[in-house]
């Protein structure tokens, strides 16, 4: 299916909070990605997604609607050659092969911008899809921890995988 990375624009609201307002999303996000998703959340999050330089945040869009987000997120101090990889997909749209094509979109991009050596990702241990897709785009399991995230009202395993320059 086609789509394309781009910064997050303020007409973006409306399909931003069209996909994002989804309790099957939300469950493996942390928890600054509430449910329910409204207009203020999209307003705040475009507003700081649209803040960095160079952006950190890609808006997914489909067809002319943002389906979903995709960010490099560089760390600091002792870990300041490390970046996280964030991602998340509309419903609709899993299973149609887009999150396994911006993953190694992103991890370039943010090779090129930052001088980083490591790219990391931290699925939850029960999320397979998103293992998968980190296993699709070269991504290598790095560690396990087991009931390390604390998520409405349960523990649950967090993943550790990492591709490197």
């Amino acid at each position: 299916m086609d789509f394309s990375l781009r910064p997050f624009r303020p007409t973006d609201v409306d399909s931003l909070v069209k996909y994002a307002n989804n309790p099957n999303i939300a469950r493996f996000m942390t928890n600054m990605f509430p449910h329910p998703y409204g207009r203020e959340n999209a307003e705040g999050f475009i507003k700081m997604a649209t803040s960095a330089d160079p952006i950190r945040i890609m808006a997914i869009e489909v067809d002319g609607e943002v389906v979903g987000a995709s960010g490099v997120h560089p760390q600091e101090d002792i870990m300041c050659k490390n970046a996280e990889l964030g991602y998340w997909l509309a419903e609709p749209f899993w299973g149609k092969g887009i999150m396994t094509a911006v993953i190694p979109k992103m991890v370039t991009y943010g090779f090129e911008s930052w001088e980083i050596d490591r790219i990391f990702a931290r699925p939850f241990g029960s999320n397979i899809g998103s293992q998968r897709v980190l296993e699709k785009a070269g991504f290598v399991l790095e560690a396990k921890f087991e009931k390390t995230i604390f998520k409405n009202g349960i523990y649950e395993d967090e993943w550790v995988y990492a591709v490197r320059r």
